[in-house]
């Protein structure tokens, strides 16, 4: 059951995608190597965002490893069917930091099988295009997979998510896989533990920032970002990230919201008006500014289509099925509409 409900959601999930990107180009799927195990290491601007972007656009299962304080409870049913395993912190007390050996030895036996696994190597969410320096989690966990499965092959696969815009929606959407780094091959005998570690998340580091339009913060960084927008993310990933590096004073700035363009879009609200009101407010909660993207990702998927279910049932028994139609024709066109002309 919970196998039929991972890929009911996967599928759901990656038809979804094309929905509320305006287009996901993805890059690299040639890279990911089908010959061992493979623990994925995206860059995480996204929230929650990230890992179900990850795990409905790579092929196969993909075991995700989340914070523990989202365990438990009502919810632990579809925690287990998404394939997700706990990772517990220091925050959630110094004694519940042993939890993770056994948490690290089903990833080992994971990997040891040939199966996906999931890992941000990121100290923690953000917002921002450039890569945060990495911590060791992910090398640590595949170096010592490694040693656990002698003679098997255990890969680190750099990712790059590089979203058009992070708090819009209908931005465009390059998905990169990056060149896998094979664990066995950069063990040196010859070194420490701790010095391997730092030598896979080195070169880790290294490949992640060619999966990224703007991998560094540079002095310019500031100035760089304003040139990813609705016209320049049309272009090809390598493109863009060859203009942002040296020429992007050739590419356009990201537009300003117009008066005029603000109350066409004020006019296109109107359908739909109580359930952007109510996203608005479910986003208000949420003093991160990072699960805004995450959070209109969830209402659109789930809470704009019931919405108009069972606003168009009233509709169809007092004005008739032609009445409903047009209703959610209207509905639908005017969210497109609306976030067309929003989209800077």
């Amino acid at each position: 059951m919970k196998n039929i409900f991972y890929f009911t959601i996967k599928y759901l999930l990656r038809y979804y995608n094309q929905i509320f990107f305006r287009e996901i180009k993805v890059y690299g799927y040639e890279n990911i190597p089908a010959d061992g195990g493979v623990l994925f290491s995206p860059n995480h601007q996204g929230a929650f965002l990230d890992p179900l972007l990850v795990g409905s656009m790579t092929p196969k299962k993909i075991t995700s490893l989340t914070r523990s304080d989202v365990f438990g409870g009502p919810l632990q049913w579809f925690l287990d069917a998404f394939q997700m395993l706990p990772i517990y912190r220091i925050r959630n007390g110094y004694s519940n930091l042993k939890k993770n050996d056994e948490i690290f030895e089903k990833c080992y036996k994971i990997l040891g099988k040939g199966k996906f696994l999931l890992m941000f190597s990121e100290g923690g969410h953000h917002d921002e295009y450039f890569l945060q320096r990495l911590s060791k989690g992910s090398s640590r966990l595949a170096y010592n997979a490694q040693l656990e499965n002698l003679g098997k092959k255990i890969y680190l696969q750099p990712m790059g998510l590089n979203y058009g815009h992070h708090r819009q929606v209908r931005c465009d959407l390059h998905i990169v896989y990056g060149k896998p780094i094979e664990i066995a091959k950069e063990i040196n005998s010859k070194l420490s533990e701790a010095e391997n570690i730092n030598k896979i998340r080195e070169e880790l580091q290294n490949r992640m920032r060619d999966c990224l339009w703007l991998p560094d913060k540079t002095e310019n960084y500031q100035i760089q970002k304003e040139h990813i927008n609705r016209l320049t993310t049309i272009l090809e990933f390598k493109m863009l990230k060859k203009v942002l590096a040296s020429n992007y004073d050739q590419l356009p700035k990201r537009r300003k919201l117009s008066s005029t363009r603000g109350f066409f879009a004020l006019l296109l609200t109107i359908p739909n008006f109580i359930p952007i009101w109510i996203t608005r407010k479910v986003i208000g909660k949420f003093d991160d500014v990072v699960f805004i993207s995450s959070m209109k990702y969830a209402m659109g998927v789930f809470f704009f289509p019931v919405w108009w279910f069972l606003s168009s049932i009233p509709i169809a028994y007092s004005l008739g099925n032609s009445a409903m139609t047009y209703y959610l024709l209207i509905c639908i066109s005017t969210i497109f509409i609306r976030q067309k002309i929003l989209l800077l």
